[in-house]
């Protein structure tokens, strides 16, 4: 259980923060963008709850997945160090990444084929979507940048999840848009 009796400790006036071992950190580390991206992306799927009220199930969908993205933020802010620690860190289990598959394969089996890119429009929640799919893939991009990073452990789960997260984040805007009927298609050179 967690229990948050002060919100303001002070720390972070001097840049830092602290992982879940309690080990101070600059909130300039590679593990807190990583998680700070993670944070991101749950923030905007709380935006796009807000345009699924015509569609109980993919809301539900999203409820899920915000409680996952702390599950994943608990275990980004827990590193590995090859210890055992005084509790059982909290992990991304390959089982998170096969639902998502699952609610993909799902959706995508609705869906008009593809004969262009897909704008981020159409409706409200599809906008937003694709929103949440871009802060998602940046969270990838941190957590890749992370594991590359000498002495640091990322599960292969946690990248996972977030490469099918933005995968389902995809297949979802295309879903919010009549699936995919009310996609705003791209048009190369339009413009010129």
């Amino acid at each position: 259980m967690v229990t948050l009796n002060r919100i303001y400790t002070r720390t972070g006036d001097q840049g830092l923060t602290r992982l879940a071992t309690g080990e101070p950190v600059s909130k300039a580390s590679l593990r807190v963008e990583a998680y700070g991206g993670v944070d991101e992306t749950n923030a905007c799927l709380g935006v796009v709850r807000l345009h699924l009220a015509a569609d109980p199930w993919l809301d539900a969908v999203m409820s899920r997945i915000q409680n996952d993205l702390f599950d994943l933020g608990a275990d980004l802010a827990t590193p590995d160090t090859g210890e055992k620690p005084a509790w059982e860190p909290l992990r991304i289990l390959q089982a998170q990444v096969d639902r998502l598959e699952a609610e993909i394969d799902r959706m995508n089996a609705e869906l008009s084929a593809l004969t262009s890119f897909v704008l981020p429009a159409g409706s409200p929640a599809a906008a937003y979507l694709h929103v949440a799919r871009t802060v998602c893939r940046r969270a990838e991009r941190a957590c890749v940048a992370l594991a590359a990073a000498e002495g640091e452990v990322v599960s292969p789960e946690a990248v996972k999840y977030l490469n099918r997260l933005s995968d389902l984040l995809f297949v979802a805007a295309r879903w919010t848009n009549d699936k995919g009927g009310a996609d705003v298609l791209w048009t190369p050179g339009a413009n010129r």
